[in-house]
């Protein structure tokens, strides 16, 4: 069973700090392209919900890399500082910007058929391909 706790966070730099108010405390890896191209390997990151706060708006940078989310960078370090879905403003950080690691389990893989063949995770998870990702949440 899930967690949500508090949780703090900040870019490479510190630029930008981040306080999530209820995050979930699993981890789940993103193997689309677009999560690819923009980390350089899969995204692992953590379900934040809707309410986070920034301190140093004026160093986040925001990509709408499609029509259903966003993507939100520093602009002076290049961290990667969340994925936010524009239907709900849920929010997932990637899980090295957050300082309780030590509470965190990685539970969930998604776009597994988008995964190449030259990296696999020892853990068990629960994987979904593109098609029930999009299924799931999708639905009414």
């Amino acid at each position: 069973m899930s967690k949500n706790k508090s949780s703090h966070g900040s870019c490479l730099c510190g630029a930008v700090s981040l306080l999530a108010k209820s995050a979930n405390t699993h981890v789940g890896a993103c193997h689309c392209d677009f999560c690819r191209k923009w980390t350089g390997g899969p995204l692992l990151s953590v379900d934040c919900g809707t309410e986070v706060g920034f301190i140093g708006h004026e160093y986040i940078g925001v990509y709408a890399s499609s029509e259903w989310a966003e993507r939100g960078f520093c602009k002076q370090c290049g961290s990667g500082l969340f994925y936010k879905l524009k239907k709900t403003g849920q929010y997932m950080v990637p899980a090295g910007l957050l300082d309780n690691e030590a509470d965190f389990s990685f539970e969930q893989q998604i776009f597994i058929d988008e995964k190449p063949a030259y990296y696999d995770f020892a853990n068990s998870t629960k994987n979904m391909t593109s098609k029930e990702v999009f299924a799931h949440f999708t639905k009414e």
